[in-house]
């Protein structure tokens, strides 16, 4: 679940900034392959996306490109969930999601379009996130899980991930279902690959359990639970935490080391139409061009668009601190993505129960 959008006026001057961008990505053209893939009339793009400024974007790119566009907003667990189960017979044609390891799933499966990358410029945070098949479009990139908490009740956080085991934080700690939150499962399984392994993981999680911790369904529930006291600490996505800052001072973010690197990704849908492959790959390319990025920045100012971007020359929301200055690890989605149901199930009986 999406934090609203909200009118700040400081996001919308930082904004305003990356539309004046000259440098960035293409502006909404189609990749080689997108131009010489199909030019007929254009039909409904269908968009499952679980992104807080989908709406805007999608809009958007409809009146940028006259292709209409049928957005289906969810979270990103059903949204996953859809997916597979459509997976004799697709009913999308873009997939808009946070976290690479389920793009890499997907792509094992067979189930995306390979070696497509739309003509911007990364950065170096994007390269180190794009596939070498290019079988997903990375666009933006947040953290998980950032410890949130308000600072008038909670004058001292926790330094370090071992800390939360201690009797201090006995029934104090929140986070997000994985199955049911896109940003959570990133979150476990950094947690599973800083500690060793699987096994050492689950048995931090385990200990976590025996000391009280709670499992909501998505940033939003557990938010909630942090700002009616009925936990102290909340680890959540960074944007969903930095958004509550913005809205209330005393709500204040901590990245303890290490905090796993989330990139927001599109994928196409391997079995689409030459007419739908062309459409979503001008979609993606639109995402990533200096309008896209301006729509992205200012289309949820109180949630989604708290992200750092992956193209060169557009800069964060000036609430973002620099990215090099946050203790992150990157995964290998290609390792962890196909561990994720098994994973989540193990969380599920094991955790939430």
């Amino acid at each position: 679940m999406r934090v609203r959008p909200v009118v700040i006026k400081r996001l919308l001057a930082a904004s305003t900034a990356v539309a004046l961008l000259g440098g960035a990505a293409a502006c909404g053209t189609s990749s080689a392959a997108s131009e010489s893939s199909s030019s007929g009339k254009p039909v409904p793009l269908v968009v499952y996306s679980a992104q807080g400024y989908d709406k805007a974007v999608t809009q958007a790119f409809q009146k940028a490109t006259g292709i209409p566009v049928k957005l289906v907003d969810d979270s990103t667990g059903p949204l996953l969930a859809r997916v597979q189960a459509e997976q004799a017979n697709p009913q999308w044609g873009a997939l808009w999601v946070d976290g690479d390891e389920a793009f890499a799933a997907l792509d094992k499966q067979g189930m995306l379009v390979k070696g497509f990358a739309p003509k911007a410029a990364l950065n170096s945070a994007g390269k180190a996130v794009q596939p070498a098949d290019k079988s997903y479009v990375p666009t933006g990139l947040t953290a998980t899980a950032a410890l949130v908490y308000d600072s008038t009740k909670t004058p001292k956080p926790p330094t370090g991930w071992q800390d939360l085991l201690s009797a201090a934080w006995k029934g104090q700690t929140g986070m997000n279902d994985p199955s049911v939150s896109g940003p959570t499962y990133p979150f476990v399984a950094g947690m599973l690959r800083q500690l060793g392994g699987d096994s050492q993981g689950q048995a931090y999680f385990s200990r976590l359990k025996a000391n009280g911790l709670h499992v909501y369904q998505t940033n939003g529930d557990t938010l909630h639970a942090l700002q009616t006291g009925a936990i102290r600490l909340a680890l959540i996505q960074s944007s969903a935490g930095l958004a509550a800052g913005l809205k209330d001072p005393h709500i204040k973010i901590a990245y303890l080391p290490k905090v796993t690197s989330l990139p927001s990704v599109i994928g196409i849908d391997a079995k689409a139409s030459a007419q739908v492959r062309s459409e979503a790959e001008r979609f993606a390319s639109y995402v990533l061009s200096a309008q896209g990025q301006h729509v992205m920045l200012t289309g949820d100012p109180g949630g989604d668009s708290l992200y750092w971007p992956v193209v060169q020359g557009v800069a964060p929301n000036r609430a973002l601190p620099e990215l090099s200055a946050v203790p992150t690890q990157a995964i290998d989605p290609y390792v962890w993505g196909p561990k994720e149901g098994r994973i989540n199930s193990w969380f599920t009986s094991t955790i939430v129960r």
